[in-house]
């Protein structure tokens, strides 16, 4: 399944605040459709679903490359869903976001895939590129790019800068200086659920 592109705010009604994905709030509070204002008791795998849809929208991901961060995720040392965390925050796009040079990962997708964004010095058009600690991430010496940047600034997508960054709005140059702690995670969800959901598919 490629990646969503319809109506961000049907997603949001129906899954809760995702920061990443839209700025608006919706007006009606309760999921689309002709039972969205019907309580219905949910299962245990749907409420599971629910939290891995978040994890999905919110990132921008597709199924096959959230299953990839899964498989990682349990590569690594320490807590799966922690480790899951880590990698889709690490990913160039939402860092970006995360610094306030775009309104939404989407839009910050959007700068990196139009070549605006410089990671090193280097033109970096992969919005999943792996951030490590010590990357440089800037905007493009051009006017057209700095301007476009500027723009986004007027409306960030969230008010604070996560520990684990710096970014300087007058020269448009940030840097990553670690990993980012679970707290600084702006989306509300239970990572091991989505860990629970993907133990018998993966």
């Amino acid at each position: 399944m490629s990646r969503y592109r319809g109506p961000r705010l049907r997603i949001v009604r129906r899954l809760g605040d995702l920061p990443g994905l839209s700025r608006k709030t919706p007006r009606r509070q309760y999921p689309p459709g002709q039972h969205g204002q019907a309580r219905r008791k949910r299962s245990e795998y749907a409420i599971r679903l629910e939290e891995k849809q978040k994890l999905r929208f919110n990132y921008g991901v597709s199924e096959k490359q959230l299953i990839g961060y899964v498989k990682r995720a349990r590569r690594s040392t320490g807590s799966t869903g922690q480790s899951l965390l880590e990698l889709l925050e690490m990913r160039l796009d939402n860092t970006v976001f995360r610094m306030g040079m775009a309104g939404t990962i989407p839009g910050a997708r959007q700068l990196v895939n139009h070549g605006h964004v410089t990671v090193n010095g280097r033109k970096m058009n992969i919005p999943s590129y792996q951030c490590v600690p010590g990357d440089v991430i800037a905007i493009r010496d051009t006017d057209r790019s700095k301007d476009l940047v500027r723009r986004n600034m007027e409306y960030p997508g969230l008010a604070n800068l996560p520990s684990h960054l710096t970014f300087d709005k007058d020269k448009l140059v940030g840097q990553v200086n670690g990993v980012v702690e679970r707290e600084w995670v702006a989306l509300p969800i239970n990572e091991l659920l989505v860990v629970e959901y993907y133990s018998r598919k993966v």
